[in-house]
């Protein structure tokens, strides 16, 4: 196995770390932007080697001085383009640049390039995948997973409690989903949205938190979905994801123009706009 060359300055990093910091802080980008931007310019120009070990998940917080949360997100657009994959007692390994999937999603529209158009997307491709998939949750989840479930659902709560915009933990609790219905395809197809479904998670979260209706209202659909799949119950379970994904639609429809007109809804707009021109 080869190792990563040492032609760069380990503190390249650290300065690059710092100027991400400093531009999130802006609102120009965030952190987890540029983590996944710099490992796959260092992966694409041949500075971590095919087959070589990516540092590990507390080597990289180090170096970009950033959450383990920031680096797992990163992973996984790096899976999602193709550039790694996992490997069993190796971690995280680069794979070939010919493995590396050409597949986008493009979100650049024109029948409608705004950003609720480019969430309302994203929202009827996961229709078709979501309540499938926890269907199949239902019937095939294990003790464990249920649990994991459960305990999404919990940290979606706590995230909420805590003033937090919840966007990670809601897509943990969809994540935990996935694993529960025992097809890999499905886990492999949420890890690969994940970068667009971050965005429009965090649009349809900023937007939701606008009003506690809407609040109560998405609590009480993750709790029938997390419910349904508990009890086994596959087709309550299909339809509670659909009515999620139904009533996510509605309520981003219903966004009024103040919303878009506010700091949170320009920077949600600013994080689309990123997703649709690939950076």
């Amino acid at each position: 196995m080869r190792a990563m060359k040492t032609s760069s300055s380990s503190s390249r990093p650290q300065a690059s770390a710092l100027a991400s910091m400093a531009a999130a802080a802006r609102g120009k980008t965030t952190l987890a932007d540029h983590v996944t931007s710099v490992l796959a310019q260092q992966i694409r120009s041949g500075e971590f080697a095919p087959d070589a070990r990516l540092p590990s998940e507390m080597e990289l917080t180090e170096r970009f001085s950033v959450s383990r949360t920031v680096i797992r997100e990163a992973i996984s657009r790096l899976k999602s383009e193709g550039l790694v994959g996992s490997r069993r007692g190796s971690g995280t390994v680069v794979l070939p640049v010919t493995q590396a999937t050409p597949f986008r999603l493009d979100l650049n529209m024109d029948d409608g390039r705004d950003s609720i158009q480019a969430v309302l997307r994203v929202i009827e491709l996961r229709r078709g995948v979501e309540g499938e998939m926890a269907a199949l949750a239902a019937q095939r989840r294990t003790r464990a997973q249920n649990l994991a479930i459960q305990q999404a659902l919990q940290a979606i709560d706590a995230a909420a409690a805590a003033g937090r915009d919840g966007v990670q933990e809601d897509f943990a609790f969809h994540a935990a989903i996935s694993n529960a219905s025992h097809n890999p395809l499905y886990t492999s197809l949420v890890q690969f949205l994940s970068q667009f479904l971050h965005a429009a998670i965090r649009v349809s979260r900023m937007n939701e938190a606008r009003s506690n209706e809407f609040v109560q209202q998405v609590r009480a659909e993750h709790a029938a979905l997390a419910q349904a799949i508990n009890d086994g119950n596959a087709e309550a379970a299909r339809a509670a994801a659909l009515r999620h994904m139904e009533q996510s639609a509605l309520r981003l429809q219903a966004a009024d123009k103040a919303f878009w007109a506010s700091a949170e809804g320009q920077a949600a707009a600013r994080d689309l706009a990123r997703v649709r021109s690939g950076g």
